[in-house]
Parts: structure tokens; sequence; C-alpha cells
């Protein structure tokens, strides 16, 4: 059997995405220390504040390890935060801002506006047969997507909003909180457990 999913737990929205795993029946953990890290099958970045995270990976002392467990091959799935924390660049990051990098993207965060600009949507997500239902709250933007990536979900106009490396996976937006659990599943089934 495979090992237990993580989900980085601490900031943001990881509760959720735990719910959504034990939806799923998929076994799934927090990962707030090295040990829970080291025992994981796949990792979820969740959405939050991505300085945050970044500064609270640092404390807890799971950094370099997470940078060291996605360049080793573990799954990755980011959502909105996680998404700009798995980005190689960012546009707009506050001074000294660090990710732990793995998709070949370039990011911009808060693309869509503060909180009050606030949308939910229906698209396309490559890979997963009908539209999947997206909440995009103070969501970043994929705004280029280099050789080693490839799209898998877009707006209507185009902006490029899900992208899969391998078996890593940022999506800008929140699945989590809409009720929508087959990009889970999508994570779970073809870069977890492929």
């Amino acid at each position: 059997m495979t090992n237990p999913v993580g989900v980085l737990s601490l900031q943001g929205d990881f509760r959720e995405h735990l719910q959504v795993f034990e939806r799923l029946g998929i076994p799934a953990i927090a990962v707030k220390r090295r040990a829970e890290l080291d025992s994981v099958s796949g990792l979820v970045l969740p959405g939050g504040e991505s300085t945050t995270i970044g500064k609270l990976a640092r404390i807890f002392d799971l950094f370099n390890p997470i940078v060291d467990a996605i360049q080793g091959g573990l799954p990755v799935f980011g959502t909105c935060a996680g998404l700009i924390m798995l980005a190689d660049q960012i546009t707009d990051g506050i001074v000294g801002q660090e990710t732990f990098g793995g998709l070949d993207v370039v990011v911009q965060r808060n693309a869509f506006g503060n909180q009050l600009d606030s949308f939910e949507v229906d698209l396309p997500f490559q890979g997963i047969a009908e539209h999947v239902h997206a909440a995009f709250i103070r969501a970043p933007l994929i705004t280029e997507v280099g050789p080693a990536a490839s799209v898998v979900a877009s707006l209507e106009d185009g902006r490029v909003v899900g992208v899969v490396q391998g078996n890593r996976l940022g999506i800008s937006f929140h699945p989590e909180v809409t009720g929508e659990d087959r990009i889970h599943r999508y994570f779970y089934d073809a870069l977890v457990c492929a």
C-alpha cells in the first residue's frame, strides 16, 4: 500500500485539503515535521500566504527538506499560494522571498486583485472529463510557462491557471473550498500512484 499523502500544515487552508482526501478515502496526514515529510508518498502545498508559508517552513526546518524532496521526485500539488511556492520564478514577490521551486513557470502573486475580487468559474481541466469548479481568492496567475511544464487549465480568455510538470501539479485556484474533489483524485491517481 502507498504511504499517505501529506498536506503541509504550517499555515493556510490545510484542513480543507485533509478533508477532501478523507472524503475520497485517501489516507492523508498533516506535515509539520521532517519525520512526517519523510513518511509521505506525495505532498500538497495549500493556499494561504506564500511569504508566511516560506518563513514558517524555515522556522520548522522544513524548507530545504521540501526542496530536496521535490528535486528527489516526491509528487507535489500546490494550490494558490502553494503554486507560488512551486514556481521557479515570481514577478512581484517581496524582497528576499524564496520558493521551493520545481515548476518551470513564472507566477504573478495576487494577479486577480484582493479578497473582494474573488470569483468562481467552471473551467476545463486536462485529464478530467467534465469542467471543474474553481474558486479564485487573491489568486496568482501563471504568466509564463517554460518548456518543461504543460498547461492543464486556462480561463476562457486564455490566461493560464494550471500546469503539470512530471509529477508536479500547480493551480491558481482553490478546489478544496468548493467541494471539488476531482483534482485531488487526479493528483493521487495520475501523479502519486503512477
